[in-house]
């Protein structure tokens, strides 16, 4: 089974297109708010380089990106190739 963060905000719109794509993918996920825990963001920007906006996204360790990213692997299939090799 593949670990699925997702460090997100409140009233984000991108965060709830993500979360309702690896739903609707029936993909659990962590999710952590950076607005409601700061250090979290700081997590976030580590893992990411720096990248500041929200949704980030990985699987497995591995940087996905935003809410576009995560769509353009599903458009393109890659997924659930990304999900089941763990």
């Amino acid at each position: 089974m593949a670990t699925i963060e997702l460090y997100s905000g409140g009233f984000c719109p991108y965060c709830i297109r993500a979360k309702s794509l690896l739903k609707k993918r029936d993909l659990a996920f962590v999710e952590y708010d950076v607005q409601a825990e700061p250090g979290k963001r700081d997590e976030m920007l580590r893992r990411t380089n720096g990248a500041r906006t929200i949704p980030q996204i990985f699987i497995n360790d591995r940087h996905v990106g935003g809410c576009d990213d995560l769509y353009a692997l599903d458009r393109k299939g890659e997924l659930e190739k990304w999900v089941t090799n763990a």
